[in-house]
């Protein structure tokens, strides 16, 4: 029996959340619909900008997020990140611990940094576009890596974000070594489009012989085959990965569990905020996979998932909702 069902490596950022319309993107110059990393002084000048005037804020980074998913379920975690000493950093740490996800990032905080931040522009469309500044996860390297805790995992997750730079890169290519020295499972999400367009060496390093498991949503995948084609996007991913899930927005999702495909239907709803719904899917594909869920199962499962969490504002839902949702698909399967 294992102490943890998902060991994850990624950056950790307070995401604080603000609702913009389109024109005022361009007049910010940001680009929409895409994750573009910006340093402090963009990051202040945009805060300065906007003033008090956003929505929510909570301890998130895309990896972060899908943990608190499991956790909310009743799944065991561990996460590995880097957050500095200040402010942001103490609000990063005691919102992840009252979700209950194990770490010991605390004990090795940047003394001198400054903690990342992910700007997130909510528009009316539910599009979400995101403004990062990673701060001390900039400085992410594989002494943040616990082999132990990954020993004790079923699954190690990780992050495509880590992929923009060579330390975050090394950690987690040592993470993937670790793994694959005490057989356990490999899941890795592409994380945004613009991953694969200007880190694709990269990317394609921390993949290297292949993946367990990779997610990745229509635009990751099409960016990584190289083709706009579903079908020879599929036979694509097969090289890359033994299983995937490529997540389709409105239209569902399809799952290859290293046999067949799987097509997962998608569940209606007006959405209103699409952030998060990409790591909730993921997360509560993994809780599937390490709770006795087939392949089938944890999809129908995720597409339920993340059909809830886009019919409202924030990256995550309230644990009370998340353990609705579980006993809802356990009482009708879909």
């Amino acid at each position: 029996m294992k102490e943890f069902d998902v060991y994850s490596l990624g950056n950790a950022l307070v995401d604080i959340e603000y609702h913009v319309d389109p024109q005022q993107l361009i007049s910010m110059g940001i680009d929409k619909g895409v994750m573009t990393l910006i340093d402090e002084h963009q990051h202040n000048h945009l805060v300065n900008y906007l003033g008090d005037s956003h929505e929510k804020m909570a301890c998130g980074g895309s990896a972060a997020n899908s943990l608190i998913a499991i956790a909310q379920m009743g799944g065991l975690c561990h996460f590995s990140c880097r957050v500095a000493e200040d402010i942001t950093g103490q609000f990063f740490m005691q919102d992840l611990k009252k979700t209950g996800i194990a770490t010991d990032s605390h004990l090795n905080m940047d003394m001198a940094g400054v903690s990342g931040k992910c700007l997130v522009f909510v528009t009316p469309d539910a599009d979400r576009t995101m403004n990062t500044f990673l701060g001390s996860s900039a400085d992410l390297d594989d002494s943040y890596v616990s082999e132990l805790a990954i020993e004790q995992s079923e699954y190690v997750y990780l992050e495509g974000y880590l992929v923009t730079a060579e330390n975050s890169r090394n950690a987690v290519l040592l993470a993937k070594q670790y793994a694959k020295k005490h057989n356990v499972k490999t899941a890795l999400t592409l994380s945004d489009p613009s991953m694969m367009m200007y880190f694709r060496e990269g990317m394609l390093e921390m993949i290297g012989d292949g993946v367990d498991l990779l997610f990745a949503n229509e635009d990751e995948a099409f960016e990584l085959s190289g083709s706009k084609d579903l079908n020879e996007t599929i036979e694509s991913l097969k090289k890359y990965a033994a299983t995937f899930v490529i997540t389709r927005g409105k239209e569902g999702a399809v799952v290859f569990d290293g046999d067949s495909i799987i097509e997962i239907q998608p569940h209606p709803v007006k959405a209103i905020d699409t952030l998060g719904a990409g790591d909730m899917f993921a997360g509560a594909f993994l809780y599937g996979l390490t709770h006795a869920m087939d392949y089938t199962q944890a999809g129908q499962f995720a597409s339920l998932a993340s059909s809830k969490i886009v019919t409202q504002f924030g990256p995550r839902l309230e644990t009370r909702q998340t353990l609705e949702l579980l006993q809802s698909y356990k009482d009708s399967p879909v």
